[in-house]
């Protein structure tokens, strides 16, 4: 019977989990769109159509997203730490 339990439960991410992969996700994002825009420019001669502005705002506010997410851990524990000492 434990056994039954324990294949139904399932560990869902913590927030600090969803914070690195949407980082990492950012990373390769701006990373693939900044190589795409170098090889645009030298294989087709013409624009690749975003800005590196662009491209890195893009990046910046995907990770920027899961922030407040990451920081409410944060703040919990200087929470913690300021009722507890």
């Amino acid at each position: 019977m434990s056994e039954e339990v324990k294949v139904t439960e399932e560990k869902k991410p913590g927030a600090k989990d969803v914070t690195l992969r949407a980082m990492i996700v950012a990373s390769i994002w701006i990373g693939l769109l900044t190589i795409a825009k170098a090889l645009w420019k030298v294989l087709f001669k013409a624009d690749f159509g975003l800005t590196m502005q662009e491209i890195l705002l893009s990046g910046v506010v995907m990770a920027a997203i899961f922030s407040p997410v990451y920081l409410s851990v944060i703040l919990d524990k200087v929470k913690d730490i300021k009722i507890g000492g």
